[in-house]
């Protein structure tokens, strides 16, 4: 199998340069994921709009990061496993949660522990969720537009997920100290 190309603003094609340039400008340098992805101009704009529209959900930052945790796990994403456990560590959040969602063993916070189980209750689901499923959700302070969100964030991440497996996306430097093999 011929390799994907892990692009470089010296090679990218230019419907990505600006992607690029910007995520470099953020991250200080270029995520493989996104070098990679480069290739197909229309997914990276489509992962990155997607991911701007999830971060402007009412869903807070760390129920977020729960969420994208929760698929990435499931799905055996190390990059994205890596990348969000980094990133919740310099976020400040407890090592405990950050452990729990790296092992898929239930949260403590009964909160984050409903958006865990529900996460998971839409990927077996499909997005069918029971309605015993959709009430223990509500019921543990979310809403229905949560509950949509939730299906946006699924939607975005399977770009991103997809696209690092399919790639072989190797893992940055910056979050090798947070290198995961599907720990369970």
């Amino acid at each position: 199998m011929t390799e994907f190309i892990r692009h470089d603003l010296s090679s990218v094609p230019e419907k990505s340069r600006p992607i690029m340039e910007n995520t470099a400008k953020g991250f200080g340098f270029i995520p493989a994921p996104v070098a990679l992805m480069a290739e197909s101009p229309e997914l990276l704009e489509g992962f990155m709009t997607g991911n701007g529209l999830f971060n402007k959900t009412t869903l807070s930052p760390l129920e977020r990061e729960v969420l994208i945790l929760t698929m990435a796990t499931r799905v055996e994403c190390h990059y994205c496993v890596s990348m969000h456990s980094a990133m919740l560590t310099r976020q400040g959040a407890d090592q405990k949660l950050i452990g729990a969602l790296r092992t898929r063993t239930p949260l403590e916070d009964p909160k984050l522990e409903a958006m865990r189980v529900f996460t998971l209750a839409v990927m077996d689901g499909y997005g069918h969720v029971s309605p015993e499923t959709m009430d223990a959700f509500l019921g543990a302070g979310y809403t229905r537009r949560n509950a949509l969100e939730v299906v946006l964030g699924l939607g975005v991440y399977t770009i991103s997920t997809y696209a690092n497996r399919m790639t072989e996306a190797p893992l940055d430097e910056p979050f090798k100290a947070f290198e995961w093999h599907g720990e369970h």
